[in-house]
């Protein structure tokens, strides 16, 4: 059967083959432990329940609602900004609310390209920054990033050699998958390129409140003059352990608020009230709850890492996020990260993402998320050091793993 021209534009699901088998081995009845979806395993705080459970019993709040979000809730996101970043925001015309970051992303997208526009996208990276894009009908070019390369000596070659004008960056930190943070310094080259050359940027900023060892990550709406061509994106997911509430907020640049606000006036009715009023909550409520999540991924950041190198696996610490993006262990370096994340699940039953996921250039690593307890997380390890102990050629040979000479 011929395939619908937007599907036919995506590539295979990477992550697939791993799910498969991950089922598969389940359904014989052993224990998986799952690192390779970023999803929190942390109750939401019980006062944004509650504030949850007292809207809904309200019958007036369980009609539509509004697209952009109500006022109360782009008020409270624009203080957060003040008080967090000291950005001042407008609520009426700076931000607009969105049904989880990612559905926002990928309506901007639509909203500001046509099928001959062209975004700049890191690789690696999250896949809705690349295919929000291909699923608009746009085309991206990739921007490497890579041990050693100079990413604003790359961003000007790309801007100046691609046909037409790119329409936008995106830009993505601290980075899913690779973890990686910026300073403002950083934001503000980005920023002075974009303008030189009448590109808008577009910022991911999903994991800002999930960093470590007391040093945040900054917006770049803290660089002056960034909203001039800026928007940003960011989650409740992460921060409140809210990932399944899907609520969102993108804040910046007016023009592009307006696009987006146009663009979702003619897709939805904004989230259920209820969540918005709660989310609110979240928002201008007591923040100690945040402050514990930062610390419990901390904690378990130390115990994996540590518990790795002891295994024989060196990763890096990661400064911020919910992940360890880890280069493949040297003896199995060349299989690649699908081939070396299936012989993870099979041997040691731990479920990881392989980084060819995000991009042919994450091929080298895997992502391992911080969503298990450190019981866990040390029973993984112990497996993986079995694993690792093995001969490396026999493992090959066991699972037939070809290696180009």
């Amino acid at each position: 059967m011929e395939e619908f021209y937007r599907i036919s534009r995506l590539p295979p699901y990477v992550f697939a083959e791993v799910n498969k088998l991950k089922a598969k081995f389940r359904a014989e009845g052993r224990d998986i432990i799952d690192l390779g979806m970023g999803n929190p395993d942390s109750p939401t705080p019980a006062h944004i329940v509650e504030k949850m459970r007292t809207t809904v019993l309200d019958e007036t709040a369980h009609g539509y609602s509004v697209s952009r979000g109500i006022h109360g809730l782009r008020k409270a996101q624009a203080a957060y900004y003040k008080r967090r970043f000291n950005v001042d925001l407008d609520p009426d015309t700076e931000v607009i609310a969105t049904i989880g970051s990612k559905e926002g992303l990928a309506n901007l997208i639509q909203a500001i390209t046509g099928p001959s526009d062209i975004l700049l996208v890191p690789n690696p990276s999250y896949p809705i920054h690349a295919y929000g894009a291909v699923i608009a009908g746009a085309s991206v070019r990739f921007i490497p990033k890579i041990a050693g390369a100079n990413f604003f000596e790359q961003l000007t070659r790309a801007i100046q050699n691609t046909t037409p004008k790119p329409v936008a960056l995106i830009v993505n930190y601290p980075s899913n998958p690779t973890t990686e943070t910026v300073d403002l310094e950083y934001y503000k080259k980005i920023i002075d390129i974009c303008k030189e050359h009448g590109v808008y940027v577009i910022s991911d900023l999903a994991y800002c409140e999930i960093y470590f060892d007391g040093v945040p990550p900054p917006s770049i709406l803290e660089v002056p003059g960034a909203k001039d061509i800026a928007i940003e994106f960011t989650t409740l997911s992460k921060t409140y352990s809210m990932a399944g509430w899907r609520v969102g907020f993108a804040a910046g640049n007016k023009k592009l608020i307006h696009a987006l606000t146009r663009i979702k006036s003619y897709l939805d009715y904004g989230m259920f009230t209820p969540i918005q009023v709660a989310a609110t909550a979240a928002l201008n409520g007591p923040q100690e709850c945040v402050a514990e999540v930062r610390q419990l991924y901390q904690d378990r950041r130390d115990v994996l890492v540590k518990g790795l190198h002891d295994a024989g696996w060196p990763v890096e610490s990661p400064k911020a996020s919910m992940f360890i993006w880890a280069a493949l262990p040297e003896k199995y370096k060349e299989i690649g990260s699908l081939e070396f994340s299936k012989l993870l699940l099979a041997e040691a039953s731990v479920a990881v993402a392989p980084g060819m996921g995000f991009g042919e250039y994450g091929d080298g690593h895997v992502r391992i998320a911080l969503v298990e307890n450190k019981q866990r997380l040390r029973q993984a390890i112990r497996n993986i050091k079995t694993f690792l102990a093995r001969d490396a050629a026999e493992v090959k040979k066991q699972y037939d793993i070809k290696v180009a000479a």
